[in-house]
Order: C-alpha cells, then sequence, then structure tokens
C-alpha cells in the first residue's frame, strides 16, 4: 500500500495545489484521448504520450515568467498544454487539420506557438538541445533576464551534441535549463543496461554546470528544484541541469507493445508514485478539497478534452496548395 506523502517544505496555496492538480489532469485526459484517436486511425505517423510524467512540466511551469522560452522532444502534448497553448489546436495537429498549430502539415512532432515562446517538439534525438541553447544565447545578447528550459530524455543524455552543448553553455554562460527526463527507458532500452554513470546530471560537473536530481513524480519537488535553477539563471550564472525521475506508463510510442518491462513494474509506479493521486492526496488530507470538488474538476477536463476532440474531427483537412507554403522562413 501506498505511504500517504505530507506537503514537505510547502507555503503551496490551496489555488496553486488544485492548479497543479487540474493542469496534470488535463495532459493525463487528453493523451488518454490522443491514444482513442490513434487507434481509430485519426492519427497518423508517430504519437509519443506523456502519461506518467505530468508533474515535470506541470512543476517548471509554475517557475516560468512571460519571455521564457522551451524547448523539447518529440514527446511534447504535455509540454504544449502546461505553456497554455489550446487544447483545440494541438488535438487538431495532431490529426492532421486546418485548425492544428501547424496548419495539420506537422503532426505530434512538429508544433510551435511563437506567442507561447514553445520552439517545438524536434523528432532527431537530441537535436534541441542545442537549439535551446541557442535560444538562451539570444536572450543573453538582448540581455535580459529571461530562460530556456531544454528538455530531453535519458536516451538522447548519451548524444554527443549534448556535451558539446553543454560545453558552449556553461563557456558563454548561458541563462539555459537542461531537463533531462529520465523516464527509465531510452524507447526499449534500460538505463541500467545504457549508461554506467550513477547520475546524468553529474555530468556536468566536467563542464562546471551545477545540477541535481529531483523526484519528477512530486509536483511540488520539481517546483522547489525549478525555482532555484530558475534563480540561478536569472542572476547570469549560467546553465544548470535538473535531472528529473520520471516514469511513463505507455510504450515508447503507440506502436511499442513495451514488452522489455514487466506489467507489476508499471503498476507498482502507478500505485505508489502516480503525480496526480499524490496531489489529489494532499488536496483531500489537507481538507483543501472535497471528493465532489475533485470530481466537477474531473467532469470539467473531460469536457474540454472531448471538445477538443470533436473541434479536430469538424476541421477540414489543408488544402493542396499548403504544400507549397511556409517551406522558407
Amino acid at each position: 500500500m501506498a505511504v500517504k506523502k505530507e506537503p514537505q517544505k510547502s507555503n503551496v496555496s490551496k489555488e496553486e495545489l488544485l492548479g497543479f492538480y487540474r493542469e496534470m489532469l488535463l495532459i493525463r485526459r487528453f493523451e488518454e484521448k490522443a491514444g482513442q484517436l490513434y487507434g481509430m486511425g485519426l492519427i497518423g505517423g508517430f504519437c509519443h504520450l506523456y502519461i506518467g510524467q505530468e508533474a515535470v512540466v506541470v512543476g517548471l511551469e509554475a517557475c516560468t515568467k512571460e519571455g521564457d522560452k522551451r524547448i523539447t522532444s518529440y514527446r511534447d502534448h504535455g509540454h504544449m498544454l502546461a505553456c497554455g497553448m489550446d487544447p483545440k489546436g494541438v488535438m487538431a495537429e495532431l490529426t492532421g487539420r486546418e485548425g492544428g498549430y501547424s496548419k495539420g502539415k506537422g503532426g505530434s512532432m512538429h508544433m510551435f506557438s511563437k506567442e507561447k515562446h514553445f520552439y517545438g517538439g524536434h523528432g532527431i534525438v537530441g537535436a534541441q538541445v542545442p537549439l535551446g541553447a541557442g535560444l538562451a544565447l539570444a536572450d543573453k545578447y538582448l540581455g535580459n533576464d529571461n530562460v530556456t528550459f531544454t528538455y530531453f530524455g535519458d536516451g538522447a543524455a548519451n548524444q554527443g551534441q549534448v556535451y558539446e552543448t553543454y560545453n558552449m553553455a556553461e563557456l558563454w554562460m548561458l541563462p539555459v535549463i537542461f531537463v533531462i527526463e529520465n523516464n527509465q527507458y531510452a524507447m526499449g532500452t534500460s538505463v541500467k543496461r545504457s549508461t554506467k554513470s550513477g547520475t546524468f546530471f553529474g555530468r556536468g560537473a566536467a563542464y562546471g554546470i551545477p545540477g541535481e536530481q529531483v523526484d519528477g513524480m512530486d509536483v511540488l519537488a520539481v517546483k522547489a528544484a525549478g525555482e532555484k535553477a530558475v534563480a540561478h539563471c536569472r542572476a547570469g550564472q549560467g546553465p544548470y541541469i535538473l535531472e528529473m525521475m520520471t516514469y511513463r506508463y505507455r510504450g515508447h510510442s503507440m506502436s511499442d507493445p513495451a514488452k522489455y518491462r514487466t506489467r507489476e513494474e508499471v503498476e507498482k509506479i502507478r500505485s505508489e508514485k502516480d503525480a496526480i493521486e499524490h496531489v489529489r492526496d494532499l488536496l483531500l488530507n489537507a481538507g483543501l478539497a472535497s471528493e465532489e470538488d475533485l470530481k466537477i474538476i474531473d467532469r470539467e477536463i473531460k469536457e474540454q478534452v472531448n471538445a477538443s476532440a470533436e473541434f479536430a474531427k469538424d476541421s477540414p483537412e489543408p488544402a493542396l496548395t499548403e504544400l507549397w507554403t511556409d517551406i522558407y522562413a
């Protein structure tokens, strides 16, 4: 039986805790709906779901201000929703419709929002890391105190371009937070089989980059670590590395049967460490919300997600002439 966690070193308000619950639940329900639409043949290409990892992006977005940027890999729908992008536009893009963020031409891996400073999910493993440092270089050049959150996984953490970027980021003291979403598996290869390092954040020490390992299933722990990293960057002290220990409940993508791990392993994490259940327990145990309050939120989220799916289905496919637009910037 899972041990109930008490709120630690948290001066978090009722409103903020309810906000975390709502945002994480939106990502979870949205991804479940995306999985359904994929199964119905309405989403083509690849589709990598974020189910299980919601606390990472929700906790870090709580540390941002207007002007901060974010860039990530192909497991990106959660990042879009957390930074305020419209679920309707995200779902329409997933289904290749005109109402999508990239007019239906990008799909799951290629969505962007200039308004929300979201610079894409990227299909090439590790490619977003130097791009994230480039975004941070632009802010340093402009002389503001904006920060760029550059997300990548434990698999990408073994790519050479990551370490070239670490070197340049520290050399130029760039305001970039490297967020390693360590969900234990690079596609189907467990961390235990792919690296001898005790930690991933510790590799930054060779470049003089500080960092820490964080419980990525605890949104309050994520937020606390994020605030520390953000303060470091805004103060002009260069990059910071956060290794978020998290877990994905589904396969690498919708086409992955995930036979490389046991059902018992997944269920153990779900029952003992689920990020949404943790916040739910905090709200109920502290008397900040009732079961009925949370049921109302659940219903509202389901309605919002269903509306996004209907919007996507009703949105037309892009015209053939769109093949020739947006080719050059």
